[in-house]
């Protein structure tokens, strides 16, 4: 998937360490590794406009189980039935933050299209193997992307809300520095949905109530982060959270 314009600008720093992670991962696909997500979507968050960025959503890295990671975070292609667990629990918290009826689906896409940056730490994995390709290289890039918003937030004085579910996301707060401080950026930190965290104070936490509530205060429009059903009138049960 193409990377829009003015990402490759802001990226331009790191595109020596692009081009050595991405041959990394083309060498373990050649040699047989069945890696995730499918070589067009890992760049897919970077495919809007970075001026386009109103929220980020940081997570780890995709889900491992081969069909689900489409290159958002937290996002799985929309046949995939059931839910992972930690997105069954996004939407759990969506509906008793915002009394959002979860869709029939996980695909984020209709986020990323409003401006939500769905990224992970990590932009690949191998199949069946959380966390495989952590140090690889992809840390730097997409350390890059998040300090590139947080900049782009403080130079313009658009409004950008960083959350960050979890330990390993909340490590990137540094990289929001330069928003944080100049007052346009927002952090909305609180535990992983993971089922093994999200009553630890994910659950809620209210993270979008209170982005749009940042957003409106600084004179910007609010996400409609309601997600269109695959299936007319569907919806996901609620045994799935």
């Amino acid at each position: 998937m193409q990377m829009a314009e003015d990402w490759k600008h802001a990226l331009a720093p790191v595109a020596d360490d692009l081009d050595a992670v991405q041959a990394r991962i083309e060498a373990r696909r050649a040699a047989g590794e069945a890696v995730l997500p499918a070589a067009p979507d890992v760049l897919r968050a970077f495919a809007l406009p970075l001026a386009a960025t109103r929220v980020v959503v940081l997570g780890q890295d995709p889900y491992p189980t081969p069909g689900h990671a489409i290159g958002l975070s937290f996002a799985v292609d929309s046949h995939v039935r059931p839910l992972p667990r930690s997105l069954g629990n996004i939407y759990a918290e969506l509906r008793d933050d915002l009394g959002i009826a979860p869709p029939d689906h996980g695909d984020l896409s209709a986020w990323a299209d409003q401006g939500v940056l769905l990224l992970n730490r990590v932009l690949t994995v191998a199949a069946g193997e959380a966390g495989s390709h952590r140090g690889l290289g992809w840390e730097r890039i997409t350390e890059a992307a998040v300090r590139a918003v947080a900049e782009h937030s403080a130079n313009t004085g658009s409004p950008l809300v960083a959350i960050l579910w979890g330990k390993d996301a909340q490590k990137a707060r540094p990289l929001l520095a330069s928003g944080e401080e100049r007052g346009t950026t927002a952090v909305l930190a609180s535990a992983h949905p993971s089922p093994l965290s999200a009553r630890r104070g994910f659950f809620g936490s209210r993270p979008f109530s209170r982005a749009d509530e940042f957003l409106r205060s600084r004179g910007a429009e609010p996400v409609d982060w309601t997600l269109p059903p695959s299936d007319p009138g569907g919806a996901v049960a609620d045994t799935l959270f």
